[in-house]
């Protein structure tokens, strides 16, 4: 008796990293080139896969994937989500990378994001964020500057107990990291919270891997420490990502 194996089936694609919507014509890749150079030193090389336009745009060691003008059925699909009226859109992808180089590979994709938006005075959008950002909302960093809050913001979003309120980050998981979140009793000061959550999301993102459930890490600046209690599961912008949930503890 033959035994047959199982056809793997293929992983779901990974969204975008960001989309940028404009409305005249893409630019060439030679004028991405050329202003990638000029801002980030270059050289920025780009090797064309398919008819279809997408290509894999290089900075050294790190990638990461451009499509310049998306098919139109793709465009379709993502107005819903886009609070524009841009008939142009381009998509910009992280390609594979280890954890020890994840963080330039997003730091790539951004830049090249960052030039479509300023080359067609156009509107990107982050995905993982859901945030907008049009020419003058781009922090211009030097190339050797890495700025955690450049990719992570930290949102309130719905409560499912009327008692209580959710606080949570948005952009982790662009570096394979669950995202953190904070649930307190309402009337709590906001500010506080944020601020635990961006120093959290700092601190896990330069260790470069998840906390486990049960473990703490030191907050120096804030002089707090942090315990990890719960992981779950939650789509507060309708994608299923993980959460691992923070309270803080006096240092």
């Amino acid at each position: 008796m033959k035994i047959r194996k199982k056809t793997s089936k293929p992983a779901p694609a990974k969204p975008p990293l960001y989309l940028v919507g404009y409305r005249g014509a893409p630019p060439s890749l030679d004028e991405l080139k050329i202003w990638y150079d000029l801002q980030y030193g270059g050289p920025l090389t780009c090797l064309e896969h398919d008819a279809g336009g997408r290509v894999t745009a290089s900075h050294g060691p790190w990638q990461a994937h451009l499509l310049t003008s998306i098919p139109q059925s793709e465009a379709t699909q993502w107005q819903p989500l886009l609070s524009w009226d841009h008939r142009q859109l381009g998509a910009i992808s992280p390609a594979a990378a280890a954890p020890s180089t994840i963080a330039d590979t997003v730091l790539v994709a951004a830049r090249l994001a960052r030039g479509l938006t300023l080359l067609t005075q156009g509107t990107a959008f982050d995905v993982l964020c859901h945030e907008y950002l049009n020419p003058s909302d781009w922090n211009d960093r030097p190339l050797n500057v890495f700025s955690p809050r450049d990719h992570v913001t930290v949102q309130q979003g719905e409560s499912t107990d009327e008692s209580s309120e959710w606080f949570h980050t948005l952009g982790l998981n662009k570096f394979g990291l669950d995202e953190l979140e904070v649930i307190q009793p309402r009337g709590l000061p906001d500010t506080e919270t944020i601020a635990l959550l961006k120093s959290a999301a700092d601190r896990v993102l330069r260790s470069g891997q998840n906390q486990k459930v049960g473990s703490s890490l030191d907050l120096p600046a804030l002089a707090h420490t942090i315990r990890f209690i719960k992981h779950r599961t939650a789509a507060p912008t309708g994608r299923m990502m993980a959460f691992r949930q923070i309270t803080p503890d006096i240092l």
